[in-house]
């Protein structure tokens, strides 16, 4: 995100603060982005909706707390967004769900500059499916969502090199199960 953006944000979060509907910018801007993150995370259109309706409504009844901390504003819509499912999920007792599209897969691959085929990408979503939830969520961000480390450890609420730790490994997993050569921060 390129300076001129960020301070394109920041003048629409100053105005929402004194006029809640300025917030719609926002609002329309990170819509389709944050529900598919929460739909990947619950494979439930309701749910999801639901949840996503409360993930902006808790960032615009605290948008005058908001503030800058060397990432974008929608790192701060993650955030929210990401523990809205984890409070829905604690609250519900059940295991969390991963739902991730075929063509997203195909991406990824594609990223590594492999050949596949229909059972190489069966194979890798029932292998992303086993991960651990602290591996799935930096996969996610980092390639699905093109989230950096920065980012990723606000969004989650850890250390940037916490962050990179994680996507080191499960990317190292997805290297040993599929012989895929997958960039991490730009290097194989």
């Amino acid at each position: 995100m390129s300076e001129a953006e960020i301070r394109q944000e920041y003048s629409i979060l100053d105005r929402s603060k004194k006029n809640p509907q300025a917030f719609g910018e926002l609002y329309e801007k990170y819509f389709d982005r944050i529900f598919n993150f929460i739909y990947r995370q619950t494979d439930d259109e309701e749910l999801t909706a639901d949840l996503c309706s409360q993930t902006f409504l808790i960032a615009l009844k605290n948008v005058d707390r908001y503030q800058f901390r060397g990432v974008p504003f929608s790192a701060w819509l993650y955030k929210i967004a990401s523990n809205e499912v984890n409070k829905h999920y604690r609250k519900q007792k059940h295991t969390k769900v991963f739902s991730i599209e075929e063509v997203r897969i195909r991406e990824l691959i594609e990223q590594a500059n492999e050949e596949y085929d229909e059972e190489i990408i069966h194979r890798l979503m029932n292998f992303l499916k086993e991960l651990p939830t602290e591996m799935l969520q930096v996969l996610e961000l980092r390639f699905f969502e093109d989230k950096d480390f920065k980012e990723i450890a606000f969004i989650l609420e850890i250390t940037e090199s916490g962050a990179k730790m994680r996507t080191y490994r499960a990317l190292d997993r997805l290297r040993k199960s599929f012989n895929l050569r997958i960039k991490y921060d730009g290097k194989e």
